[in-house]
């Protein structure tokens, strides 16, 4: 991360199974925070309680709220009323988030329309009391992008933006304004060309940030800028 001048790195929990050991390496490094959340597509897991996340919340160096969302990718021969359950954690990651004042870090996949309607029915409109977010790792369509722009949030690109077959969401990062704008690994998924195949990490988020300046002709120490001063602006509690 450092000879690639890659200064900072959020540690998202995707289960709390896993908190310890991904709070552990927020605490153990002065460059990295941490995230406390249950994944939706984690099903054979502790489901978190309104408690759970407020407790782990609290931790020094946490920063957010997530990974959380729906998915509706994997269905495994379930409707989608069946995944009533799916919804049921989304919105308790929302509350814990509102009353934790953290935002939150947003996975949707094949689920953008259920995902907009309950951070609206939660009160998620970029009004002072919402916790607002990222929606992260970012793979749904322009229309998608606005709305959660409209609501106050946050979109984040992946290695993906660097795919021979993603033009559709290099035309996305196109016109998501420079102020809304993260980038990211999702590692250990994802690696950029020319690391696709790849377990990602850090290091190569310079690669991402190369195809956004490009998509966008403006030199990559301003994405570089953007993206650092979006991190801090999002994620407070980096700067304390």
């Amino acid at each position: 991360m450092a000879k690639a001048q890659v200064g900072r790195a959020l540690c998202i929990c995707t289960s709390l199974e896993e908190f310890l050991a991904v709070h552990e390496l927020a605490t153990k490094y002065d460059n990295f925070w941490a995230t406390v959340g249950v994944h939706p597509d984690n099903e054979d897991v502790q489901e978190p309680s309104l408690q759970d996340l407020l407790s782990r919340g609290q931790m020094a160096r946490v920063v957010g709220v997530g990974e959380t969302g729906l998915d509706y990718y994997r269905l495994a021969g379930r409707s989608i009323a069946e995944m009533e359950w799916q919804r049921g954690r989304f919105r308790t990651h929302i509350q814990a988030a509102r009353q934790l004042a953290l935002p939150l870090v947003i996975h949707t996949r094949s689920a953008s329309d259920d995902t907009l309607a309950i951070l609206r029915e939660q009160g998620e409109d970029g009004s002072p009391s919402s916790a607002g977010g990222v929606f992260h790792c970012f793979t749904e369509t322009a229309q998608v992008a606005r709305a959660a722009l409209d609501l106050g949030f946050y979109i984040s690109f992946s290695g993906i933006l660097t795919f021979k077959k993603a033009q559709d969401l290099r035309d996305v990062a196109a016109f998501v304004p420079l102020d809304r704008l993260l980038i990211e690994t999702d590692s250990p998924y994802l690696a950029p060309v020319p690391y696709r195949g790849k377990t990602n990490n850090p290091s190569y988020v310079p690669h991402v940030a190369a195809q956004l300046a490009q998509l966008r002709g403006l030199p990559l120490e301003r994405i570089a800028q953007a993206s650092s001063s979006n991190f801090e602006t999002l994620f407070k509690g980096v700067l304390k």
